[in-house]
């Protein structure tokens, strides 16, 4: 006896015979004690209840892998309960949260205190990075297995908080020995520095900002970094890639590098973007111009980039209508992550199977998921379902973040997200929540 069928649905699986490959297959889907039963012809099956999605795609529960929920410390911007209301909303059932709080996280004991607060408020599955400093360069390879931790996140360059780690003595320490994912923000900080003065050039605005962080202070930064994880023989993730550079060079690094861009930089470009929006959509490192847009859409198709997170990182309105560059870096996205690439879909720039694997299948073979981000036996039964055919405003009263804003707002997309589930259990339809929060932590494999 199943707690539940889905019956006749359009799904995405791994390919039995390449688990990095996804095939869409019309079958059913029984789920018992939250999980995953049995997966097949299940028309004979007895069922305490069954669901049809006609004319719907059931995707496994999506995952977005970089977020900034801003909890403790800085609450007045985001705080859990909201970011991962708004990622529920959005069809995302789970997120890795990043380490730059306040206090940061660097201490076994700040992600157990994140923990804590997850279990209590969090809509969907949660788990923490372990921020790198130089006080805790030594024991990072003691705690990185730490429960509900996906790996060690390094800032290189400076952004939203205090962590970053530039000298060589301790970036040496902290990939020595690894074998988790060291997840890199990577800008130069030293070229941050001499170029400050660039974003004070008149008239001031938001078109600086990618003048101030140029392509060459990532490039210089991810040769960098890559170099250091050759030497050492342990996997990085290089977050929030940004231009045609980057993507050249990780191409012929793929057996230790995995690439992550952003839907801000796949659906903006510089200077309009800022003629448009200004500070809105400053964020580090900056949306750059179309050249560096296309090689970034390239790299998917290509292979080259392996996840898309949302880098939702969100200000309040009125620190983000400071005149620049006094306003922060920074936006909101893990709500509109979904509906922005869906729209991608529907405009023949993105694969829906491709979306499975990069918002899925990549984070879950990459980070070593146990349970999650495939449609298999025995997985959690998390499911984000898509109406591939619906045209939807984003709008402000739809939007739950803390911040309340988006620079998406008014944006009319096709796709969108119509249901999402939580280990069998429906908690949002129709883009209401339903029920209260019960998100789990993510267990990984060791």
């Amino acid at each position: 006896m199943f707690d539940l069928i889905f019956k006749n649905v359009c799904c995405f699986l791994p390919k039995p015979q390449d688990s990095n490959q996804v095939v869409e297959e019309e079958l059913d889907l029984g789920i018992k004690n939250g999980r995953i039963a049995q997966i097949g012809s299940l028309y004979k099956a007895k069922t305490k209840k069954e669901i049809s999605f006609k004319g719907l795609h059931v995707l496994p529960g999506l995952i977005d892998t970089q977020v900034h929920f801003r909890e403790p410390g800085l609450e007045y911007k985001e705080d859990i309960y909201h970011g991962s209301l708004s990622a529920i909303k959005g069809g995302i059932t789970a997120f890795f949260e990043m380490p730059n709080t306040f206090p940061p996280t660097a201490t076994i004991k700040d992600i157990e205190d994140k923990i804590e607060r997850a279990e209590k408020k969090s809509w969907c599955d949660f788990a923490f990075y372990l921020g790198a400093v130089k006080e805790n360069k030594n024991q990072l390879v003691e705690w990185e297995g730490t429960r509900a931790c996906p790996g060690v996140k390094i800032f290189l360059g400076h952004s939203t908080g205090n962590l970053v780690l530039e000298d060589e003595e301790s970036l040496r320490a902290v990939f020595k020995n690894r074998k988790r994912i060291t997840a890199i923000h990577s800008e130069d900080e030293s070229r941050l520095r001499e170029r400050r003065d660039l974003a004070y050039r008149k008239p001031l605005h938001a078109r600086n900002h990618p003048l101030w962080r140029d392509a060459k202070t990532c490039l210089i930064s991810t040769q960098r970094v890559v170099s250091l994880a050759r030497k050492y023989k342990v996997p990085i993730h290089i977050l929030h890639v940004t231009t045609w550079q980057e993507i050249e060079f990780l191409s012929q690094h793929k057996d230790l590098v995995s690439v992550e861009v952003t839907p801000q930089h796949l659906s903006l470009s510089a200077p309009e973007c800022y003629d448009t929006y200004g500070s809105l959509v400053q964020m580090n490192p900056p949306i750059r111009d179309k050249k560096h847009q296309e090689a970034l859409w390239k790299g998917i198709q290509s292979g080259v980039v392996d996840i898309i997170g949302s880098d939702h990182a969100p200000h309040t309105w009125e620190e983000k209508e400071k005149a620049y560059p006094d306003s922060p870096s920074g936006m909101p996205g893990v709500q509109t992550l979904l509906p922005l690439l869906l729209n991608h879909v529907n405009q023949g720039r993105l694969d829906l199977k491709r979306l499975v694997q990069l918002l899925a299948h990549n984070p879950s073979q990459r980070f070593g998921l146990k349970d999650q981000g495939q449609i298999k036996e025995s997985y959690k039964a998390n499911f984000t379902v898509i109406d591939l055919k619906r045209k939807q405003k984003i709008e402000r009263k739809w939007l739950a973040s803390k911040c309340a804003w988006s620079p998406f707002e008014g944006w009319e997309v096709k796709g969108w997200p119509v249901f999402t589930f939580l280990n069998g259990e429906k908690v949002m339809e129709e883009s209401e929540v339903l029920g209260k929060p019960k998100g789990q932590r993510i267990e990984f494999n060791k």
